[in-house]
């Protein structure tokens, strides 16, 4: 008979408080996640640590040994392992000098290498897969409990990581996802294995998320998925993502959506058109090529051509002139040929990207181009690289200097801007997505994060901007929502009571989910 799969659940998932989470002192443990791999992986971070959080760990102060550490992980690369066992590695002499102190290891190379983790590392207290994210806290307290590391793997997600608590790193950004796994069977890949077939959220709890996240002070939002324009794929509507763009742009507060990554197989005119029509929706495209060679595509199963990919460019741009479209590039898949390689850089001088996230192939046990024949030579794959990433960071100057002299409106971020204390200067992405560092002169306010300032840029380099003031000009500066729930959060980090909101109440802290909100 054959097993009848349950959809997974989108009901808003309770984490209770755990006896784990209190130190042998009465203290409320700390706890310190740490991040391998892509936005998912990122966005499923911000559900550990609210998980976490729920259950009554408090994050470590930056510097200081946590009592928990997490590691979730990626599967991507062939080096993800090395990476995860040098960190182990590493961790293992501080847990032997720190009796009580937990290690866990999630995500997809988790997922994927099971109990080999505690096999290779066998002071690892906690394996957790993909599907089972909400399940840390309990499976911390159980090893804790029983002095024994826990192994839990599932092979099919039972609720949507998005209805987990939330604590998330921007108070003026926030991830959300519309889907996890991927229904596609390119063959350098893994994350199908790990993540599973593509499962989508229903329309009203995506923008229901959506609406939360602006009532806690965020105006951007990043819709996610694995290939987040096949979204509708499971309830059988092939112009759902446009249709979502569009009522995403309908949330008053919402200023900035953004999306990653599209399938330029199922890249649609109808999302072309939601993109251009929906004033929220930013000028901006991040849509993977892969490789220029249709040949190379083939073997890859990429299912679309370079002609196909070229003509998706110039629709958007047809109708967004200033969109900023980046791409991803693999190098030195198997098989390929210098031809093959010149209609990379081709496609890539074609193309005009504002960047590119270039990667040389390595081998993925499990995927089918791992026993592929014809692998490269790793000093050919090297060579062909560094003539890729010379050709892409000239284009990227080339087209970051177009925008000498242009006025943008830039969201401020923080920690993007690694020389910004240096330099006097803050940081912000503008509209496009593009990274300007900006000044701010002596006699003007410095804007909080959040805000969003208007500036001209007056400097290009191929990875950021500059935009100096000129002397005597005050920064132009929008005080927003956003950067008055960054007042917020700093005042309750701090244990300062927060400004009260319109009506005269504390504004309320959300980790995320509609059931542990309060005074809503």
């Amino acid at each position: 008979m054959a097993r009848i799969m349950t959809p997974p659940s989108s009901v808003p998932t309770l984490i209770a408080p755990s006896a784990a989470a209190e130190g042998a002192d009465g203290r409320p443990r700390t706890y310190e996640v740490r991040t391998f791999g892509c936005q998912m992986n990122v966005h499923d971070s911000e559900r550990l640590s609210g998980s976490l959080e729920s259950a009554g760990y408090v994050p470590a102060v930056p510097g200081e040994d946590a009592d928990v550490v997490v590691i979730n992980t990626c599967a991507v690369r062939d080096n993800a392992a090395g990476k995860l066992y040098g960190t182990l590695g590493h961790l293992k002499s501080r847990k032997d000098a720190n009796a009580g102190m937990q290690i866990a290891v999630g995500g997809c190379l988790a997922q994927m290498d099971k109990d080999v983790v505690q096999q290779k590392a066998p002071w690892v207290d906690v394996v957790f897969g993909t599907h089972n994210m909400g399940s840390l806290p309990r499976l911390l307290e159980r090893a804790r409990h029983n002095d024994e590391a826990e192994l839990e793997i599932l092979e099919a997600l039972e609720v949507f990581p998005s209805t987990l608590p939330t604590k998330r790193d921007n108070v003026h950004s926030g991830w959300v996802s519309i889907s996890v796994g991927c229904n596609n069977t390119c063959t350098f890949c893994i994350v199908p294995s790990l993540r599973g077939k593509e499962k989508d959220r229903r329309p009203g709890d995506v923008l229901n998320e959506i609406r939360l996240l602006v009532e806690d002070g965020a105006i951007e939002v990043t819709l996610l998925g694995q290939n987040v324009n096949s979204y509708g794929v499971e309830f059988g509507d092939r112009h759902a993502f446009g249709k979502l763009l569009r009522a995403a742009g309908e949330i008053p507060g919402l200023e900035r959506i953004r999306f990653t990554s599209p399938h330029p197989a199922a890249f649609t005119d109808d999302v072309i058109d939601a993109m251009a029509e929906t004033p929220a929706v930013m000028p901006q495209l991040h849509m993977p090529l892969q490789s220029g060679s249709d040949r190379i595509l083939r073997a890859m199963r990429r299912s679309y051509r370079s002609d196909r990919f070229l003509g998706i460019l110039d629709r958007v741009r047809a109708k967004m002139p200033h969109a900023a479209i980046t791409t991803d590039i693999i190098v030195g898949f198997p098989g390929e040929t210098d031809e093959d390689f010149a209609d990379t850089l081709r496609v890539v001088e074609q193309a005009r990207f504002a960047s590119a996230f270039t990667f040389q192939y390595s081998i993925r046990e499990g995927t089918p181009a791992a026993s592929m024949p014809d692998q490269v030579p790793k000093a050919v794959v090297q060579e062909r690289y560094e003539r890729l990433t010379a050709l892409q960071e000239r284009i990227s100057l080339e087209e970051n200097q177009a925008q000498l002299g242009r006025r943008v409106e830039l969201l401020v971020s923080t920690g993007e801007g690694k020389k910004d204390a240096a330099t006097h200067r803050l940081t912000g992405r503008a509209e496009d997505n593009r990274l300007v560092h900006f000044e701010v002169p002596s006699a003007s306010p410095t804007p909080r994060p959040g805000d969003v300032v208007s500036v001209v840029i007056t400097h290009a380099a191929p990875f950021h901007l500059l935009a100096d003031a000129p002397v005597g000009v005050p920064l132009e500066i929008r005080r927003t929502r956003a950067g008055d729930a960054w007042d917020r959060a700093q005042a309750e980090s701090c244990a300062v009571p927060a400004p009260a909101d319109a009506a005269g109440a504390p504004r309320p802290v959300s980790l995320g989910l509609p059931t542990l909100r309060l005074g809503v």
